[in-house]
């Protein structure tokens, strides 16, 4: 089964259309269409909850882009692009395959087995493009190292979010998950276009049953598993917006030292 969706990206907008599988945009508005600064379409191959889903992206030209690496971090303004990889009160384990060509967005695997949460997640999840958590460079504070993906966003607005759609969100605060050893940051965001987005400006606005909510879902979410208890730095609180965007520009400056050649890559498609 085929199915294909177009996103049109503007400075602060984007226009979404969609067949056979994909939902109704959530947040569509005609004149980013004029205005557009990229678009590109996103196509299902392979049966859904299966190891063969994958969902690709082209651009314009109908050549095939990675959301990853050819996906703009910025949005314009104060707003950063979110793909989205997982809709709120989903529970399949989906992300953008860093070391697959093209970067497509799949179902991740776990000892031959095809992932879930153990219960859905109550936010939109997904990650930052452009953006990488280096494993080679350790945190000068917390003393660990990057998890060798982009950076993941909690997006904590009223309405589920279509997989595979390019969200304009404004960021909120972050908080340092520490998984397996490893640096894992998640950033809290709102979408631009969601009412919320007019009353939420920093992560002191963000009320406290959300902000424990989400660090006690990814505290416990592994142990389910015989997984340990994950763990957070700086005293398993919140940075600030401004803290955030510090972090962001870390991690996109780690991003371009990977495609330039400056760090490893190891096993991960960089597609240079």
């Amino acid at each position: 089964m085929i199915s294909s969706a177009l996103f049109v990206l503007s400075p602060r907008t984007l226009a979404f259309s969609s067949k056979a599988a994909f939902r109704p945009a959530l947040y569509s508005n005609t004149k980013s269409r004029a205005a557009a600064l990229f678009s590109y379409t996103s196509e299902q191959s392979g049966e859904s909850q299966t190891e063969s889903f994958r969902l690709n992206f082209k651009g314009e030209d109908g050549a095939a882009i990675s959301p990853w690496h050819d996906i703009p971090v910025s949005a314009g303004g104060d707003a950063y692009n979110m793909v989205v990889e997982i809709p709120k009160y989903s529970k399949a384990k989906m992300e953008v395959s860093t070391k697959e060509e093209k970067n497509p967005i799949a179902q991740d695997i776990k000892k031959g087995n095809l992932r879930d949460y153990h219960g859905p997640i109550f936010w939109n999840y997904g990650c930052l493009p452009q953006t990488w958590e280096d494993p080679n460079e350790t945190h000068p504070e917390l003393k660990v190292n990057g998890d060798d993906d982009p950076i993941d966003v909690v997006e904590i607005g009223s309405k589920a979010l279509v997989m595979g759609s390019v969200v304009p969100v404004k960021v909120l605060g972050v908080i340092a998950m520490i998984d397996d050893g490893e640096l894992d940051w998640k950033v809290i965001a709102v979408s631009t276009e969601d009412p919320l987005a007019s009353e939420y400006n920093d992560i002191g606005d963000v009320p406290d049953s959300i902000l424990s909510g989400v660090r006690e879902w990814f505290r416990w979410y592994k142990t389910p598993d015989d997984k340990p208890l994950n763990g957070f730095g700086f005293d398993e609180k919140y940075l600030d917006a401004a803290e955030t965007k510090k972090v962001i520009e870390e991690t996109h400056q780690a991003w371009k030292n990977l495609r330039s050649g400056k760090s490893d890559a190891g096993k991960l498609w960089i597609g240079v």
